[in-house]
Formats: structure tokens, sequence, C-alpha cells
């Protein structure tokens, strides 16, 4: 019998990327939810048997210009107190932790965290399933940065930003970074975040470059670490 995923997507290049075949090959039938035009009453979290709430270019307090968060935010509630396995990134973790009581505002030194980089573990963090990915540049893309929520678990920081991964025992997992990014679709994400690289000043032919570097090894250490997460979760 399959498993059902519903993977939250706001923006068509930000989906679960490499985390698609590991769910495939564990017998998940995978259901996307496209927030900015989806009918959430059509869709039950507790139904599910994993949610993962993916990425945007929008922030987690903006449903005065998005109204549609409004009804995301109660379909994550509806995941959160149903204990379903829920994965949040960058964005969805974003909102994880507003709707757990934790604040999201921009960083304070004003910078925006764009390219690849690795994470540096908290001591929880360092025996939790995302020690799997080692050392291994993974894929940075915000300016805002999330408060750990009480009762949560910090996993992971950076030189940019304390607060980059924390988890709720083990049915929730919240990650500021993008370990779901496919290295080797990074021009769809050049494309469409172009105006933000260009007022951020970032590099686009290093960071094409460092994708084109991490395209077998970043996948393989994400894997690993998802299948990991999957396993704490018997799923």
């Amino acid at each position: 019998m399959s498993k059902l995923a519903y993977i939250v997507r706001h923006i068509n290049f930000e989906n679960a990327g490499i985390l698609e075949s590991v769910l495939a090959e564990r017998g998940f039938e995978l259901t996307y939810i496209e927030a900015p035009l989806a009918n959430f009453e059509h869709y039950d979290a507790k139904e599910a048997d994993l949610v993962i709430v993916c990425g945007a270019p929008i922030g987690a307090y903006d449903e005065k210009l998005y109204p549609f968060l409004t009804d995301e935010i109660k379909f994550i509630t509806d995941c959160i107190n149903s204990k379903k396995p829920l994965l949040g990134i960058c964005l969805g973790a974003q909102l994880i932790s507003r709707i757990m009581g934790g604040h999201v505002e921009p960083m304070k030194h004003g910078k925006k965290e764009i390219g690849f980089g690795p994470i540096e573990y908290t001591t929880e963090g360092s025996s939790s399933p995302l020690a799997l990915l080692g050392n291994v540049p993974v894929l940075h893309w915000h300016g805002d940065e999330f408060e750990i929520p009480k009762g949560a678990v910090r996993l992971a920081k950076t030189e940019l930003c304390q607060n980059q991964a924390f988890s709720v025992g083990s049915h929730i997992l919240a990650l500021q970074f993008h370990m779901e990014a496919d290295p080797t679709l990074i021009e769809s994400w050049l494309v469409g975040h172009c105006a933000e690289l260009s007022n951020a000043r970032i590099d686009i032919c290093k960071l094409r470059d460092d994708a084109k570097r991490l395209c077998q090894e970043l996948p393989a250490a994400g894997k690993a670490a998802c299948i990991a997460w999957l396993e704490e979760n018997h799923l």
C-alpha cells in the first residue's frame, strides 16, 4: 500500500527536488499542492503520511499581500497538531516557527545568505539525521531568519545565520537551507530569482560553478540525511 506525501509548493522550481526520488523509492505517492492557487479545503493534512512545505521568495508574515498564506498556515497548523511527520524548508520552516510561537524577521546584519556553504552542527544536530550532510556545502537562499520556537531543539547554524535548523521530537524538521535543491537544475533558480541576485550583488557565475562542482556530492548527502529522517519516523 502506497503512502501519501503532500508537498506544498509556492513557485515551480522550488520543489522537493532530489527528495522526490527518495520518496518514490520508499513507496510514496507525491501530491503537489500549488499553494498560491490551491483550495486548501480540498486537502486534509491529517490524511497524509508526510507533509513537506517548500520555500518561496515571500515572507512568513505576508498574508496581507498574499492572502492564500492564511489558509496555508491553517493547513500547516493542522499538520502540526496531528503530529504527522512534517518537513519545512526555508519559508516552510519560517511558517512552522511562526505557528509555534517563534518570530521571523530579516537577519539583523541586513545581508542575504545566498550561495553554497556548509552548516555547523550543535551538539544535538551532530547526532541528528542532518549530520549525514557532513561538511558538504548546501544551498542557502534567504534574507529572513526564524527564531527557535519553545519546545524545539536547534540543530545547526552558519556564520551569517545562527538558526539554520530545528526539530520538534523526531516528527518535525525545519530547515532554513535548501537540502532538497538539485544542483543540476540551478539555472532555474538563477533565472527565477534574477532580480534578487542582482540587488544582492551575488556572483551568478560562482553560484553556477559551485553547483556544477557539487552536482554529485550534494544530492548523495541530502538523500542520506532525508532517508535517515524518514527511517526515524518509520517511513
